[in-house]
């Protein structure tokens, strides 16, 4: 670690027991927050002040600039305890509190020092679809117009972890490379635009806006979030002396989706458990479901497949810090055939809740438990959507490019995205 700006952590002797356990315990006011959340469009004040003091928002931040530095194995375990609680609020606090990961990998340190400012206050909503042209104003700075769908948490946001075009380099010349950037909030607004949406209603999803947006030509960099420069290390784990800052973000992002999936496959688990003990038999009154050995065996095996997809996301998140290391230490380098690797496992994770979510706990619960309001018909809502998003569309690309891989055949060459 170089010298520079310290921020001190706030809770300096915070463990990952501790914090994993701080989300445990705000499961049950999430769950009666969940109406108020989709209402809201995004989490409330009060789930935002609780994470604030929770440290939720630092898990991943460099000590450094007043974050925990805390493992992706915990990150994932509290993501998924949150998303248990509420899974719109499991997927905005996880894609806000995640992005800090990319800026700390990639970016110099005098751009680190101003991101982070005087408190380390950072939380950032980001999409991976690069949007309109960064345009050189000359004067070492660059300006951005465009707006930015999808920007899940924003409402909550400190920043925005963009990504855009470099402006073509002659009038109605083609556009040059990509182009991350980190802008803050005074150069950006937020667009009320998150509604009519089947399911994560209140992930805060909304489209963020900017017009002749001016920021430091260092909050930028010519790089993708799809292909992080990180082989071999990167300024990131070189300034902070931690190989987790040296690692691709493609399955990285896979992992979140699963972790938010498991948390919404274990609350709809644990939905299903309290509807069958509560519904009585039609000719038996007296009983109630939760004694029919069919129910019995429709949780049992819901629960042993989430189980197992939960062991899946714990153990490749662990072989995602395994490969930093060796990365950042002089071992074999952070490939992106390994990065497809490790996204293909965090993806079928994530398939293998949705499949047992949709295919057995809400198709068994009961039609009076797919009616608005219903706690079994949100988790639904919330899942399927996640199956429409830009993630689980890579399936196919994915499992090619490892094919292709194992075969020694090209594998560049196909897009993870159209």
């Amino acid at each position: 670690m170089s010298g520079g700006i310290v921020i001190a952590a706030p809770e300096p002797g915070l463990t990952e027991r501790d914090i994993v356990e701080r989300a445990v315990n705000l499961r049950p006011v999430l769950l009666e927050r969940q109406p108020e959340t989709e209402r809201l469009t995004h989490y409330p004040k009060d789930t935002h002040d609780d994470f604030l003091r929770a440290g939720f928002y630092r898990m991943l931040q460099p000590r450094r600039y007043g974050g925990y530095e805390f493992g992706l194995p915990a990150f994932y375990r509290v993501v998924t305890e949150i998303a248990r609680g509420c899974p719109s609020t499991g997927w905005a606090l996880s894609l806000t509190a995640a992005h800090v990961l990319q800026v700390a990998t990639v970016f110099e340190e005098r751009a680190q020092d101003e991101i982070f400012g005087a408190d380390g206050e950072f939380r950032a909503a980001s999409t991976v679809a690069p949007i309109g042209v960064a345009r050189p104003d000359g004067d070492g700075h660059v300006v951005l117009d465009g707006t930015w769908p999808y920007s899940s948490g924003a409402p909550y946001s400190t920043h925005y972890v963009g990504q855009t075009l470099r402006a073509p380099d002659r009038p109605g010349g083609p556009p040059g490379p990509p182009v991350l950037f980190v802008a803050p909030r005074s150069v950006w607004t937020v667009l009320d635009d998150w509604r009519g949406v089947l399911g994560l209603r209140g992930s805060g999803s909304n489209s963020i806006h900017m017009e002749q947006a001016r920021i430091p030509a260092y909050l930028t960099r010519e790089a993708s979030l799809l292909d992080l420069p990180v082989e071999g290390g990167s300024l990131g784990s070189a300034l902070h002396g931690n190989p987790m800052y040296a690692g691709r973000a493609p399955s990285f992002f896979h992992g979140e989706l699963a972790a938010i999936m498991i948390g919404t496959a274990y609350a709809a688990a644990d939905e299903y458990a309290r509807v069958v003990a509560d519904r009585p038999l039609i000719l038996e009154p007296g009983r109630t479901r939760a004694e029919l050995h069919d129910y019995q065996q429709h949780l049992g095996e819901a629960l042993g497949v989430v189980h197992t997809a939960e062991a899946a996301l714990q153990r490749t998140a662990e072989e995602w810090m395994e490969t930093c290391h060796r990365n950042a230490t002089g071992g074999p380098p952070f490939t992106t055939a390994e990065d497809d690797r490790l996204a293909l496992m965090f993806l079928n994770a994530g398939r293998m809740t949705w499949d047992v979510l949709q295919g057995s706990l809400f198709r068994t619960a009961g039609s009076r438990h797919a009616r608005d309001g219903e706690r079994m018909q949100r988790y639904f809502r919330d899942a399927a959507t996640y199956w429409t998003h830009v993630g689980p569309s890579m399936a196919e690309p994915l499992a090619r490019r490892v094919g292709c891989d194992r075969l020694g055949q090209p594998s560049a060459h196909i897009p993870l995205i159209p």
